[in-house]
């Protein structure tokens, strides 16, 4: 065998039969550069607006205590929605005591039980936070959610009257979100200090808490937090 053939030998691929042609190898492509700081802050998407709140489907009939809401207080419900087997009526917030006196005084409803109020926060949406009441009737065993939208700052009417129950829960909300209840008998913090400063549930809240809001070093808040303590000790 002469040195050519053992050079030609020598470029085949292991495994391959002697004589075939040789494939080219691609070149490897460079991994993708990361982002740079200004490209990652505009490739982020926009703050969601709020839940979409889906309508019933076309072939799901509305609940007999939703029909009747709607004949008797025309305008009250400005949308219905329906998701995952629940029932959601949108009120104005002007009229959020007619539509649940409504719901809870009329003998063939008669939504007696407020199990939870609750909210959420939209920071990019004019109207804030939605306000979620969840209602249910023990006699005719139904279920309803009962949504309220309002701006920061503005005043809800407090449900306390119609539902004694909610006296904590919209304390909770305007302890953590800062939601006013107009007419609550007892609007005070009911889980954080008096003297706390924001409202943990917003999503603008500082992740590293209140000391942000103060100082940039959260240390500092609490030694003067501790200072204010002393004093008040030794003046007393």
């Amino acid at each position: 065998m002469t040195d050519e053939s053992n050079d030609k030998g020598q470029d085949q691929p292991a495994g391959s039969a002697p004589g075939a042609p040789v494939k080219p190898v691609p070149p490897k492509a460079a991994p993708p550069k990361p982002p740079t700081t200004g490209e990652a802050k505009a490739a982020a998407p926009p703050a969601p607006a709020g839940p979409p709140d889906p309508p019933p489907p076309a072939d799901l009939a509305l609940p007999e205590y939703v029909a009747a809401l709607q004949a008797a207080l025309p305008g009250a419900v400005e949308r219905v929605s329906y998701w995952v087997g629940d029932w959601t009526v949108i009120v104005p917030a002007t009229r959020l005591l007619e539509v649940g006196r409504f719901l809870r005084d009329t003998p063939e409803i008669a939504f007696d039980y407020c199990s939870d109020v609750t909210a959420v926060d939209w920071p990019a949406r004019p109207q804030r936070f939605d306000i979620v009441y969840c209602l249910y009737s023990i006699g005719h065993r139904n279920r309803l959610r009962m949504k309220v939208r309002v701006a920061d700052q503005d005043p809800v009417p407090s449900v306390t009257g119609l539902w004694p129950g909610a006296n904590w829960l919209e304390r909770e909300l305007y302890d953590l979100f800062g939601i006013t209840f107009a007419g609550h008998p007892d609007l005070r913090r009911i889980l954080l200090p008096d003297d706390w400063q924001g409202h943990p549930e917003r999503k603008d809240y500082p992740l590293e808490g209140p000391g942000e809001l103060v100082t940039a070093d959260p240390t500092a808040w609490l030694k003067l937090h501790h200072v204010e303590e002393e004093e008040e000790t030794e003046t007393k």
